[in-house]
């Protein structure tokens, strides 16, 4: 299951949801029942079992959001540092003698083009993986011509001044890539699932002494869980739900058009 998927994401989210109701309804009876046999044993014990778990599901949530929140700042701040890493490249490009350095420019442009379209389509795979594979390409072919051309400097000033500018932007785009498949392993999740579960079925049993339903305490808990869940999720996939990274991204539009 791919939660980055934003409807199959509300539909995790949406299931949990509806569970936790059910779990809620379900330690409800369970406690009315136990009630009916024993009403001064029903309870014994009962509020140290809850603390634990109660306390477990605020430990997993806050470390969860905390990491998501996280990595979405790195991953904004990744683009800044790849639009940085570009520009300082593309302004040392002027070291270079033509007609290497026109190449090269045009090279850039592409390149640039590339990354965009690439994480623009995030979402169609295989448009994702092309758009890396041709940004690959130009990198080879960028670096293939600056260090002919640097080969060509007798006192290697130019080499000093293009190349490890080169060389640190093909490590930005390396991290950036890297960032996007970096998540918490998918067993969180379900943990994270199976501990609101067990709170929302302990949370029922704690509610059966009560002659009614307290619906309004029923959905506001199920809801506040499975909203928090689906913050954490769609934080970690920041270019296919609602909040997104893509602001950042006008960095390098704005790049691409000084280049022109």
């Amino acid at each position: 299951m791919q939660l980055g998927n934003t409807l199959t994401a509300t539909l995790f989210v949406l299931a949990l949801f509806l569970g936790m109701l059910l779990a809620l309804e379900v330690g409800r009876r369970l406690g009315k029942r136990r009630l009916a046999r024993d009403p001064e044993g029903a309870k014994a014990g009962l509020g140290a079992v809850e603390a634990s778990v109660f306390g477990l599901l605020g430990l997993l949530v806050a470390f969860t959001f905390n990491g998501a929140a996280n990595r979405f700042d790195q991953r904004r701040d990744l683009i800044v540092q790849e639009a940085n890493a570009i520009g300082t490249a593309w302004l040392r490009l002027d070291a270079l003698p033509d007609p290497t350095r026109l190449e090269l420019r045009d090279l850039f442009r592409r390149y640039v083009d590339s990354r965009l379209e690439s994480y623009r389509r995030i979402a169609d795979a295989t448009a994702a993986q092309k758009g890396l594979a041709d940004s690959k390409a130009l990198q080879a072919a960028m670096w293939e011509k600056a260090t002919t051309a640097c080969r060509s400097d007798p006192g290697r000033g130019v080499a000093m001044l293009v190349l490890p500018a080169l060389n640190e932007m093909y490590d930005v785009a390396t991290v950036r890539t890297a960032m996007v498949s970096r998540h918490p392993p998918r067993i969180v999740f379900f943990m994270l699932s199976g501990l609101s579960l067990s709170c929302s079925l302990l949370a029922g049993y704690g509610m059966a002494a009560a002659r009614e339903r307290s619906w309004t305490h029923m959905i506001a808990f199920a809801a506040i869980t499975a909203l928090t869940v689906y913050v954490i999720v769609d934080l970690e996939h920041p270019r296919r739900g609602f909040i997104r990274v893509t602001a950042s991204d006008q960095l390098l539009v704005e790049l691409r058009k000084s280049m022109d």
